[in-house]
């Protein structure tokens, strides 16, 4: 009793542990409302968290760089997940040139460089390690979905319908782009640092983006209505970026709870990803 009262954090990770399933989600819920309270009043302009969000993606990408330099072993990182970035960016990054070049430009161009030298890596460099085996969810099952999705509801805008589409194709496929990466973690159960603090900046970042969105409807930005268009566009893109989060919050839990317990890797149990 002496050694619980000594550390509540420990405390509260049991107590959380031992709750149902429907718990944990009311309690992720209103923790995630909290936080966007509190961004709300953080945050003077609300668009600097989509430029925090993708410079957080980038410190990931780093991170990446630095395990694969440092331990010389791709362990862990599914390849498929990499490719996936790869492409998203590259189509966000012609949209981006060709529909609005700002700040998103140049961030969209580092990152996926960075992202370019990973692929180059694991294909060639240290394809002794890659684990081809564990990641084993098809590419195909990601962008066709993706591809079929953007074709029936994208951005009604004045651009014209071909970058509308590969738009919206972007932003469905951005969502999903991390599942391969999840299924290598719920084969191996177990995740090094470095792949969980990549992963982890990837739930950051999600989060940031869909508070971005959440927050500038909240404040009745009707511009940004009209910049997307109407119908179900915009719906789609405020629901893309609540799946991305939902997708990664289970991951960042066990996280947290890792690091709060001083442990170096994240070890998930059955059914998490």
């Amino acid at each position: 009793m002496a050694g619980r009262a000594r550390n509540p954090v420990q405390g509260l990770l049991l107590w959380l542990r031992r709750q149902p399933p429907k718990v944990k989600t009311a309690l992720g819920c209103v923790g995630a409302i909290a936080m966007l309270v509190l961004l709300r009043f953080l945050v003077v302009d609300h668009d600097n968290l989509f430029v925090l969000a993708e410079a957080i993606h980038s410190v990931g990408i780093i991170v990446l760089i630095y395990k694969l330099q440092k331990e010389r072993t791709c362990a862990g990182l599914s390849l498929k997940s990499q490719e996936l970035t790869a492409i998203f960016l590259a189509v966000r990054l012609y949209c981006s040139v060709v529909m609005e070049y700002d700040i998103h430009t140049l961030l969209d161009t580092a990152t996926l460089a960075t992202t370019l030298w990973v692929i180059y890596m694991l294909r060639f460099k240290l394809k002794s390690t890659y684990m081809e085996d564990l990641d084993n969810l098809p590419s195909y099952y990601v962008i066709i979905p993706c591809a079929a999705l953007a074709f029936l509801i994208h951005p009604s805008t004045a651009h014209h319908v071909v970058n509308r589409i590969l738009w919206a194709f972007c932003v469905y496929l951005e969502a999903v782009s991390v599942l391969p990466q999840l299924r290598v973690m719920q084969n191996t159960k177990v995740v090094e640092p470095f792949t969980a603090h990549y992963v982890f900046a990837l739930g950051v970042a999600r989060f940031l983006s869909c508070a971005h969105w959440v927050l500038q409807i909240i404040d009745g930005r009707s511009y940004l209505i009209n910049a997307l268009g109407y119908g179900w566009w915009p719906s789609m893109v405020l629901l893309s970026e609540i799946v991305q989060t939902f997708i990664l919050a289970d991951f960042c839990y066990y996280y947290v709870k890792s690091v709060l317990e001083g442990q170096s890797i994240v070890r998930l149990p059955s059914g998490v990803v």
